[in-house]
């Protein structure tokens, strides 16, 4: 067949922790402020504020026994039979994080050997020219491994590679802070494929940006805010959030607006806006400011499926996850056919943000 090579997704999985943790769960919790201050506000007006400006009323932890590298494997197992692929055939297996291996008992980052490693000697892949390897790119680091895959379908390099994004954040959020109800674990994964169309098909375009000097300390580790924390040597993932949401609200819609040109397809032609699922109220200010870009006034019922409020904000998981979701009939009322346009975002750690057009 002539034509040119184009990226496509033929499998998707996910993995949802089985550990239900409701907003009503940090009742308990006692808040510091980054001067080490108690907060003087009761815990739930607290909780009440943080549903109002996140949506998220709900989210899911791993059990004890299980580590990240675990959960990226009941992912990429569902991803591959999804696919219907010999799992010996596969060029690459990427695997998003940004912590590592980190275990119930043990908070400290452990990145030896990959989680990609692992994940190969779990699937009990013997081909030594599946190449594996691990990105961190905060959290748009698994939309970032399927550009880099992406890459290496269109060179001619891999016909089949298994992007995977997992992480553990309830491990390395400090429960003293706030922000720790943010973050929940899980995990998920794509198989993409090379494929020659003669008509555009898969991945259309992407575009990504690293705005390193001036932000890229709007999300970093640090120590607990309990001055007197049992564990002095902790580190827990710190954010500013106020800064990080107008760096969000005023950046991601241009990198959306700048991957749609390189496309050559319009907003009004999308049928789908998955963006990564880090604040309910943020992505939805993203989402209207994106349509401005454009002077569209109205925006399409239900053009940006949403998982936060009951999965909560899973890094590098998210966008993985939600396709699964959409994909396997899981989020009603949101369906994806053949021949929708849509568009993949992500914001995060870096600061890093990155865009792709996908036709299905």
């Amino acid at each position: 067949m002539s034509g040119n090579i184009y990226s496509i997704i033929t499998g998707t999985g996910s993995y949802i922790p089985t550990v239900k943790v409701k907003n009503a769960d940090f009742l308990k919790n006692v808040f510091f402020d980054s001067t080490e201050k108690v907060l003087e506000k009761n815990n739930q007006d607290i909780i009440d504020k943080f549903l109002e400006i996140t949506t998220i009323a709900e989210r899911r932890y791993v059990s004890d026994e299980l580590a990240t590298s675990d959960i990226a494997y009941f992912a990429a197992m569902k991803a591959i039979n999804t696919a219907g692929i010999n799992k010996e055939e596969l060029d690459y297996i990427i695997v998003a994080h940004n912590f590592g291996n980190v275990k119930a008992d043990n908070k400290r980052s452990d990145f030896v050997p990959s989680i990609a490693a692992r994940v190969k000697y779990r699937l009990e892949i013997v081909n030594p020219d599946t190449v594996v390897y691990d990105i961190t790119f905060g959290c748009p680091g698994w939309l970032q491994a399927v550009i880099q895959a992406d890459y290496y379908i269109k060179s001619g390099d891999a016909k089949k590679i298994l992007v995977i994004g997992a992480e553990t954040l309830s491990r390395v959020s400090d429960p003293h802070d706030r922000d720790c109800m943010l973050y929940a674990d899980g995990a998920g994964a794509a198989v993409l494929e090379a494929k020659t169309s003669e008509t555009p098909i898969g991945i259309l375009a992407h575009k990504t940006r690293s705005d390193t000097f001036s932000h890229s300390t709007m999300l970093l580790m640090g120590k607990s805010f309990k001055p007197d924390f049992e564990s002095k040597n902790d580190l827990f993932l710190k954010m500013n959030g106020r800064k990080l949401y107008q760096y969000a609200l005023e950046t991601v819609p241009q990198a959306i607006k700048a991957c749609l040109e390189k496309s050559s397809v319009h907003l009004d032609e999308i049928a789908k806006v998955l963006i990564h699922q880090a604040n309910g109220k943020m992505d939805d200010a993203i989402l209207k400011r994106l349509y401005s870009l454009y002077d569209i006034k109205e925006i399409p019922e239900n053009v940006m499926p949403m998982s936060i409020s009951w999965l909560g904000n899973t890094s590098v998981a998210t966008l993985p996850t939600l396709f699964d979701l959409i994909l396997k009939g899981n989020l009603e009322p949101h369906k994806i056919v053949r021949g929708d346009l849509l568009i993949f975002a992500s914001v995060g750690a870096g600061m890093n943000i990155n865009a792709l057009i996908y036709k299905m």
